[in-house]
């Protein structure tokens, strides 16, 4: 079976210890967890989990059965990324020098539609925001110039699909 990227969203209650109990379940089966982002969702006192994993379709949807048996999980989905709209944040710290003396930098900055989010006496710091391979592309081109440090967040996403997770959670609420 061939492997793909799978967006998985877990909605929960937030309690203790279910971030342990989901990731012994991908740990149990030596699925890699690519990506990893919790928030709160659209539905008060729900959390969203936004898992990203490089897998078949037969584990995604043993995954997410398992997940969904969690006392705590309301419901679980996947999406390929043809069905999502998905991006991810990073930060890039770099020597301040650099920013008047490299003029490739500011060509990066540029091209790369970063932005500059603070400038102190030693370093700046650049944001980008986009896919992946865009996060990857613009670290190739600082590489060279010396990257002081680097952060990258999880996927954030949504489907291009409506979900039902809101009429469910109505239906259930006035039974």
């Amino acid at each position: 079976m061939e492997k793909k990227w799978f967006t998985m969203s877990v909605y929960s209650e937030n309690n203790v210890g279910l971030l342990n109990r989901i990731s012994g379940i991908f740990l149990k089966r030596h699925i890699n967890i690519e990506s990893l982002n919790v928030s709160k969702s659209e539905i008060d006192n729900v959390s969203k989990f936004t898992i990203v994993v490089h897998t078949t379709d037969k584990w995604v949807k043993n995954i997410v059965g398992q997940i969904e048996k969690q006392i705590e999980v309301i419901k679980a989905f996947y999406h390929t990324d043809d069905e999502t709209i998905y991006q991810e944040s990073a930060l890039f710290k770099i020597a301040s020098d650099l920013l008047f003396d490299e003029r490739q930098i500011q060509n990066i900055i540029k091209e790369s539609n970063s932005q500059i989010v603070t400038v102190a006496r030693d370093f700046f710091v650049l944001a980008k925001s986009g896919r992946r391979h865009e996060i990857d592309e613009m670290y190739e081109e600082l590489k060279p110039f010396g990257i002081m440090q680097f952060v990258r967040s999880g996927r954030i996403a949504v489907s291009k699909e409506e979900m039902q997770i809101s009429a469910m959670l109505k239906e259930f609420q006035h039974q």
